[in-house]
């Protein structure tokens, strides 16, 4: 097998690299790290592994980071005191993370493939003076790169993801308890009721409006940071970067945006970006339908079979059909120090003066 450094996602052809990131998930897809690549925040580069014949086996993105805006990426608030590596591995964003492999590879050249990808991993940071770590990665993932790493996989969070069985969204609610199909039920009357204007569109023809929304989201959780210039930014760069495929469900009281939700369809999954609302205009259970019902209908609609609903309100998620797994970081070790060169004993000659042959 022989591994290779590239400088940007370009110069692998997306149906490759799709090939692999499909199975595992939106935040390493081509077209998702091609937009990333725009963060100013970070250096991106991806660690490939081939066989002889140049077809690719597993592959990884390599960030080396400069400034960190999210806490929870963050060494220093996710991290034990002594671990504060500068080089993620794998998937930046999303707390959805694991080493991309070729679907059918057998256990012994998978474990190899794998191990070439921490040695790339390790060779990149050593490079930078730093270390590398895999942050969120999923419990298959953990479980696979483990053994690879000195200490053990590190619980950060845990992440959610909600079965969407049949052709439909009663299929959905049919297939949870009989308590939580009637409050489920009642959540999209009263929203209904309250009669606002629902809007399917993409993030390109919203993205000012739903700025807004997110940097009051974030700051009422503590991200002062996260302003409106922040927020819009990064929105427009998400448009920028997947244009159709980065779609909104909005809710408006005349033209006023009061709350939104942005997703994406990939693979078998559609993967909840950001939900947001305007605590000046409440509407009866608008989190909940934003967030769960109304991205079940399109998921439905575009043929996905699972709604992602990731980290935080956990228990919200789980009443709601939602099935939890956990969520590890893997870190590496520094580099040991080479020891210093022991000094020549006072009456011995020093190397290559006299008495030297």
């Amino acid at each position: 097998m022989i591994t290779s450094i590239v400088e940007s996602i370009q110069a692998v052809p997306a149906a490759e690299w799709e090939h692999l990131a499909r199975p595992a998930g939106l935040y390493l897809s081509h077209r998702w790290l091609a937009g990333e690549e725009e963060d100013p925040t970070a250096t991106s580069t991806y660690a490939l592994v081939r066989d002889l014949g140049g077809t690719l086996l597993a592959a990884t993105p390599l960030h080396l980071v400069r400034d960190e805006p999210n806490d929870s990426y963050r060494p220093d608030n996710v991290l034990p005191p002594h671990l504060r590596p500068r080089v993620i591995a794998g998937a930046r964003r999303g707390y959805h993370n694991t080493p991309l492999t070729a679907p059918g590879l057998d256990p012994g050249r998978q474990d190899l493939c794998l191990t070439l990808l921490r040695d790339a991993a390790r060779g990149f940071a050593d490079r930078h003076g730093t270390t590398h770590w895999w942050p969120y990665l999923t419990a298959p993932a953990a479980a696979r790169l483990a053994p690879l790493y000195p200490d053990p996989a590190l619980h950060l969070e845990d992440d959610a993801l909600i079965p969407l069985p049949g052709t439909g969204i009663d299929d959905y609610i049919s297939s949870l308890p009989s308590q939580r199909r009637v409050g489920v039920r009642r959540e999209r009357r009263a929203f209904a009721a309250h009669a606002l204007d629902v809007r399917r569109q993409v993030l390109a023809d919203c993205f000012e409006d739903a700025g807004v929304l997110l940097a009051g989201h974030q700051q009422d959780h503590g991200h002062d940071r996260d302003g409106i210039d922040a927020m819009t930014g990064l929105l427009k760069r998400q448009a920028t970067a997947m244009g159709s495929e980065a779609r909104v469900v909005a809710a408006y009281d005349r033209d006023r945006m009061i709350g939104f939700c942005l997703y994406y369809h990939y693979g078998a999954t559609t993967w909840i970006r950001a939900v947001a609302l305007d605590r000046e205009h409440p509407a009866p259970h608008l989190y909940f339908n934003l967030m769960y019902y109304l991205p079940v209908e399109d998921a439905y609609a575009h043929g996905t079979t699972a709604l992602h609903a990731g980290m935080t309100t956990i228990e919200a998620k789980r009443r709601r059909g939602a099935e939890v797994s956990g969520l590890y970081a893997l870190t590496d070790a520094p580099a040991p120090e080479a020891p210093a060169p022991e000094a020549p004993a006072p009456d011995a000659p020093a190397p290559g003066g006299p008495g030297t042959a």
